[in-house]
């Protein structure tokens, strides 16, 4: 749906001889700020916790009906890489830490923060100070404790109502028409 009404441009992509070729592609660079921009102003929208293995499509289809809207969550929650800005499953967030900070070291030292940081941790504000390993009463967080704390924080998304889903849909077909 996204693309499908993108205009078309004709485009030289050079043969394996070098000889030239044109084809026709979609104009993905459109200009479609406006989308992004009335999204941003968008004050009335659902909270939603992505569950393990959900994608935008998935989320669309159970929230609208269809996976044709799941573009419209993608950009008002500044999701572009499904790798990187959803959140991962635990075998994947645990293979990923182990890549990243090699086999056996999952759960060694990250950084250490303030008692009152730990004591505090299931507050909204999940803001930590870390200190030294000497500060008193300094508590420990691992490789793992640290990348899964990132991972939760990408969860929760907006999920703008049928009424914004329309207005985006009636100014997204004018761009075009």
């Amino acid at each position: 749906m996204y693309f499908s009404r993108m205009p078309h441009i004709y485009y030289d992509f050079p043969d394996a001889d070098g000889n030239p070729s044109v084809r026709i592609l979609k104009d993905i660079t459109t200009n479609v700020r406006f989308i992004k921009e009335t999204l941003d102003n968008v004050v009335v929208y659902e909270q939603y916790d992505i569950r393990d293995d959900e994608t935008p499509e998935i989320i669309a289809s159970k929230i609208y009906g269809s996976s044709k809207y799941h573009w419209i969550i993608m950009m008002l929650n500044d999701i572009y890489d499904y790798r990187e800005d959803l959140p991962k499953n635990y075998s994947v967030l645990l293979k990923y830490v182990t890549q990243k900070y090699g086999a056996g070291n999952e759960y060694s030292i990250h950084h250490w923060i303030s008692p009152v940081d730990n004591a505090s941790n299931a507050a909204a504000d999940k803001t930590e100070h870390i200190v030294l390993s000497t500060y008193p009463g300094a508590v420990s967080v691992s490789n793992f404790q640290y990348e899964d704390q990132i991972n939760e924080t990408k969860r929760r998304i907006k999920i703008p109502s049928k009424e914004v889903i329309d207005m985006i849909l009636k100014q997204y077909t004018a761009m075009f028409s």
